[in-house]
Order: structure tokens, then sequence, then C-alpha cells
């Protein structure tokens, strides 16, 4: 198991309530009690039953399934409260051992990226990053069982609406044939593949791009690279490459912009910290500059502000693309540095040394 794609697991892992755009339960909600798993499991299989599943699939998927997992039911509860800042995040995430598996990706898939790029529209280094931060370049997609996972998780008081839509979406995509149930596997929250879809985000988004007649997000290069562009085309990604850019803010200037423009809103949390959008000429008032200090460019897009603890970028629309896949700035941020990364041609810098002191640490947005 590569030490990067472990990192990856254990900050999808912190992160994956933010995802799936939901709350921690409430303690009420914690503390309920549990009906009896097996008669429980009994019903879930009647409802799915109801829905059209094949007996043959349900009952093979729940063969096995005689118990919660405790080891799903440690990491749910385990949930840290608290993520890394968006700088220690990217630079953690950010290694040079990750961009260069991205540039040699992309030669490697290169004629397949640009034509799928092309496709839908999306660019494809950002498809290749988003690849890579999900399952170091499907180094590695997770070990669990999904039907098992996602029935602990919906057996749970916690949350249990949320998984059980889950769990009988994953038992359709067994229905369908996607994929056979000894390769169902994946995080312990039931996220799947090389692209680490929620089953329902599966059904909605996966593609067959090569017309084998199965989604294939677990082996198929075509089809990993087209579910991902499709996700991101569904969710606005606009035809291009821009996602945005550093940008320099002075305290004075974060002081103004904070006064005299409002955060936007949304359901995901991460986007009512953004600020804007506004055009060009009007950060450029608010006292925005790029990296160098020089000013803005004119006629730039109208862009909203994502600021960390000290670094500060410019976001395009199709930025919110990337925030929608998974709802972290230091998620979406990492990402869109990667893909640039990866089409760079620049010498890829050498790693960082460890820093002894602890990371700085934001407590997680609740709602």
């Amino acid at each position: 198991m590569a030490k990067a794609a472990m990192l990856s697991c254990v900050v999808a892992s912190m992160l994956v309530s933010v995802a799936q755009g939901f709350s921690p339960a409430p303690a009420a909600a914690q503390d309920a009690p549990r009906p009896a798993f097996s008669e429980w499991l009994a019903a879930v299989r009647t409802e799915a039953l109801a829905r059209g599943i094949k007996p043959e699939v349900v009952d093979a998927a729940l063969a096995d399934v005689e118990e919660p997992l405790p080891v799903v039911l440690e990491r749910d509860r385990a949930q840290a409260e608290t993520v890394f800042s968006l700088e220690h995040y990217v630079a953690r995430r950010l290694t040079p051992k990750l961009i260069a598996g991205g540039r040699a990706a992309m030669a490697r898939y290169r004629d397949l990226l640009d034509e799928i790029g092309a496709a839908y529209g999306v660019s494809p280094r950002i498809i290749a990053a988003i690849w890579g931060i999900e399952s170091n370049y499907g180094g590695f997609t997770g070990v669990r069982p999904t039907v098992a996972a996602l029935a602990t998780l919906a057996w749970d008081p916690r949350r249990a609406t949320f998984f059980r839509g889950e769990l009988f979406d994953a038992l359709e995509i067994l229905n369908r044939g996607d994929i056979d149930l000894a390769h169902l596997r994946g995080s312990w929250a039931g996220a799947m593949g090389q692209v680490q879809f929620m089953p329902s985000s599966y059904l909605r988004f996966a593609e067959d791009y090569d017309g084998d007649g199965r989604r294939d997000i677990w082996g198929t290069p075509a089809d990993i690279f087209a579910s991902i562009a499709n996700y991101l085309s569904s969710r606005g990604w606009e035809d291009g490459d821009a996602w945005g850019r550093e940008v320099k803010v002075t305290p004075d200037a974060e002081r103004r912009i904070r006064a005299d423009v409002a955060p936007r809103s949304g359901t995901c949390a991460a986007t009512r910290t953004m600020i804007g959008p506004l055009p060009a000429d009007r950060w450029q008032k608010l006292g925005v500059r790029l990296r160098t200090g020089r000013p803005l460019p004119k006629g730039d897009a109208s862009t909203s502000l994502v600021s960390g603890t000290e670094r500060h970028f410019l976001v395009t629309s199709s930025y919110d693309a990337i925030l929608d896949y998974n709802c972290s700035h230091a998620y979406a941020i990492t990402v869109a540095l990667l893909g640039d990364a990866i089409a760079s041609s620049a010498p890829i810098p050498a790693a960082r040394a460890k820093a002894a002191a602890k990371p700085p640490r934001r407590t997680r947005a609740k709602g």
C-alpha cells in the first residue's frame, strides 16, 4: 500500500462529511436506540426486492453481512472535528512524488485525456489531478466491502437516511452488472473506485466511455476519466482550462474586502466562506494584485476570493465544480494547483523537510 495512497484515504475520511454535504449528527440521533441488526437487515432485503433488485443479487450481497463492521463505526465516530489549514493541507498533499506521478500519467494517457477533455469540455489536467488526489492515480481505492460498510452506516442512527439510500444504490449497481460483488470495495464510508464516487454519484455520473457495457470506475482508464469529466461538466465546469490564480491580498486590502463585499451563499459550507464574485477592476480597486504585485489583467472574468490563513486565490465559476466534488477549499485548491503543476514544464521542486512544529488547524465548519 503506497504511503501517498494511505494519506489520501486518511484525508478522505476526515473530509467525508463535508464532501457529502451532511453535518455531524445531533447527540439525540447518536444516542437513539438501534434495532436488532438481523431484523433491520431483513427489512432492507424486503425493500430492495420491492425496488426491483433481483432476489439473487440481494441474497448474494447480504449473505456475508452478518453484523455491523466495528472498524467502520470506529472510523465514523473518530472523524476529526478539525482539519488541516488550507496551507498545510496543500503542502502535505502537493508533493514532488504526486506531481511526478501526474506528469507520468499525462504522458501515458495524453491522447485519451485530451480526447475526453474535448468531448466533455473539461481540462485534462484537472481530470488527472482529481484522479491523483482520489486514488493516487489508481494506486489505492480502499479495501472495505462496500455493501457491508454501507449497511453498517445505514443501520447506525447517526446518518441512517443518507446511508440507507446509498446502500440501495450500491445494490442497484450490482443489479445492473457494472461490477461483481467480490470487487465492490472502497473506503469505509462507501466511496468507490479510482474516482471515489458514492453509489448515488456513480448512478448519476459514471460513464461507459469505451462502450463495453460496463461503467468501470475501478479499472478502465477511459471510463475513469470520462466519469470525472462528466461529473465536473454536469456540476458547472465551463469549457476551457481556467480555474483561477493565486493572488496577493495585503492585510489592509483584506479588511476592506470583508467590510465591503458580502460572502457567498450556498449549501456547501466552503462556498459560504468565499467572497464575490466581482469583476477584475473591482478587485483591483479593493487592493488585490497578482502574486508579483502587478495589476490584475483587464478583462478577466468575474471571480470569487478564496482565502486561507496566508494564501489567497481568485477563482472562476469552474472552481465551483471542483468544490462540488469535495466541499473543501483545501481539497479544491490542491486539485487546481496539482493540475497546474502536472501541465507545467518547470522542474519539480524538491521535497520539503518535515516541520517539527504542529500544523495550524481550523475548526471544521458545521452545517
